[in-house]
């Protein structure tokens, strides 16, 4: 059995924090810098490119980097930008969303290569997403039928999210430094 040298060991972590950094810092400005508020319910919502950055993030680097990157930038954007009691739920519901779709495009030796399976990740993440803020939205408003008026500017922020995601994350599959 082979050792690992531990320098290289503190490099591979290094990597690993810089890359979950930027994929981060990628979710969170595309969904400050190119979000639309929604004018139909109360509470607004948002379409964003948020969502097809947590897509790419966990096609391209599995699930621990997409769940990171979708919860944290998706709570940080929420913490800077007004939607600060969204915060917490943004966080545990985009992580959970990153992280379903990481370990469906990744499963079976696939590493996100396959579009079939990175598009049926995404939609089989979406019930969670809605479940997740659906709840969010009961608690804050101590009530059940409200939240029900953002279903479908989610449901429409993911399929955006979907149809931006994977033609991109075909294009980068084909780049050697990700394949």
């Amino acid at each position: 059995m082979q050792k690992t040298h531990p320098v290289s060991v503190t490099r591979n972590k290094t990597y690993d924090m810089i890359i979950t950094g930027m994929l981060i810092a990628l979710v969170f400005m595309a969904t400050l810098l190119l979000n639309i508020k929604l004018p139909i319910t109360a509470n607004g919502g948002l379409v964003h490119l948020g969502t097809a950055m947590l897509f790419i993030s966990s096609i391209m680097f599995g699930p621990k980097k997409g769940a990171m990157a979708g919860g944290f930038g998706m709570a940080l954007f929420d913490l800077v930008s007004g939607w600060t009691l969204w915060a917490p739920f943004s966080l545990l519901t985009r992580s959970l969303q990153g992280y379903i779709v990481g370990k469906i495009a990744w499963s079976g030796g696939r590493e996100g290569k396959s579009p079939v399976f990175n598009t049926i990740a995404a939609i089989v993440s979406l019930p969670f997403m809605l479940a997740g803020y659906y709840l969010c939205e009961a608690v804050l408003f101590s009530n059940w039928i409200i939240p029900a008026a953002s279903i479908p500017g989610n449901i429409t922020q993911n399929v955006v999210g979907l149809i931006v995601a994977i033609p991109v994350c075909i294009a980068l599959k084909k780049i050697p430094a990700f394949k």
